[in-house]
């Protein structure tokens, strides 16, 4: 056979095209390629099941925290002087084999005059019904005006101390959720300053390189010698002690801020040290494109995968940052109130075998932590370009 006829026939419409005539994507297909890149990036964070639920976690601890006058049963400096030290009151919706509805049973007390301890012991006769939506303990809604409406309240004459009380005797289950503005909002705060400085700083030094790089290297070397633990004690120790808590509270913020930096401003120095060759740069610049708008518009972008796992890996640090300081005694103190402030009752043995409900603050932190990190899991894996 001739090598002409092993040639297959090659066919040309020879009809004028017409684009109406082209199969049409269906809308789903359409939907996915035209998506941006934000929406690219939801569609992704939303198959990651356990980032979801940390994500809607911390939403609606958020949010309890800026209502957290109304969520809370008691006013935070609201005090029970008849239940010292009182143990948590379980939630019973049968009483006697009938449906009550949400109601706790009322203490019986005795004093030990062997140890002067105060026992407490539940009676299933004083059955204290709980009150939703009700009028309680009156309080000044972030300062700016008087309320007391209550999503849950005691009932008439009795008491709901559903994570018990401290040494005078306040509701620890108040207290927490009063605590949780303090706690959350110091992560947030401190994130930002650190942020700010370490993109900013990193950008400078990996961007311009020479002896702005050297300067900016010589400075984060200095900063990170220290010990961070002994170097935070010392300086939350200087802190005068006559400022007053809101003055306290953004010193300890600054002190985080400005020490939790230098590891992000490395990270976006290297990443921009590689990233500035490449040949987008090159062509920002020759269109005239300023130094911070290559860098924020072109560069940053680049490793979003990156700075966002940063950040979430960043606010669980600064959370056990104020936590420790003020376990310790060196960081926020009374009257404000965080969860690190209300771990430091716990300190003493005691607090652990007597009253181990006063460890409870220990459980929120563990879980926002927890959700930080699970959270930031999703966001890199959604931002990851690769995936």
């Amino acid at each position: 056979m001739s090598q002409n006829e092993d040639r297959l026939e090659h066919w040309v419409n020879p009809a004028p095209f017409d684009p109406m005539s082209v199969e049409k994507l269906s809308p789903e297909q359409e939907k996915f390629y035209m998506a941006s890149q934000w929406q690219m990036m939801w569609w992704k964070f939303r198959r990651h099941k356990l980032a979801m639920a940390s994500g809607i976690l911390l939403i609606v601890v958020y949010l309890g925290a800026l209502f957290a006058e109304v969520l809370a049963p008691y006013e935070l400096r609201s005090r029970n002087a008849r239940h010292i030290f009182a143990p948590p009151q379980g939630i019973h919706l049968f009483d006697k084999g009938e449906f009550v509805g949400p109601f706790v049973y009322g203490y019986d007390r005795k004093l030990d005059l062997n140890t002067l301890q105060r026992i407490y012991t539940p009676n299933p006769d004083k059955v204290q019904k709980l009150r939703f939506f009700c009028s309680g303990d009156k309080y000044d809604f972030w300062g700016l005006f008087k309320g007391d409406f209550h999503l849950v309240c005691p009932a008439e004459g009795g008491t709901f101390f559903l994570l018990g009380t401290d040494r005078l005797g306040r509701d620890i289950f108040s207290r927490i959720i009063y605590g949780a503005r303090i706690s959350l909002t110091i992560g947030l705060v401190g994130v930002a300053i650190s942020f700010i400085l370490g993109i900013t700083l990193g950008g400078l030094s990996g961007y311009y390189g020479g002896w702005v790089d050297n300067a900016i290297q010589r400075l984060i070397e200095m900063v990170s010698s220290f010990p961070h633990l002994p170097l935070w004690m010392a300086l939350s120790a200087a802190l005068p002690v006559t400022w007053s808590p809101i003055l306290v509270f953004f010193g300890i913020t600054v002190i985080l801020g400005l020490l939790d930096w230098p590891g992000l401003a490395r990270a976006v120095r290297s990443k921009l040290l590689s990233l500035r060759e490449e040949d987008f740069c090159t062509a920002a610049q020759l269109m005239g494109a300023s130094p911070g708008r290559i860098i924020g518009r072109h560069l940053l972008p680049s490793f979003m995968s990156h700075l966002i796992a940063s950040v979430s890996l960043a606010i669980p640090s600064m959370i056990l940052g104020e936590t420790a300081l003020s376990f310790l005694g060196l960081g926020l103190r009374p009257p404000v109130t965080s969860w690190g402030v209300l771990l430091n009752e716990a300190q003493n043995i005691n607090a652990v075998v007597i009253t181990p409900w006063l460890l409870f603050p220990m459980v929120p932190v563990i879980v926002i932590v927890l959700a930080f990190n699970f959270l930031g899991d999703g966001l890199r894996d959604a931002a990851d370009p690769y995936k």
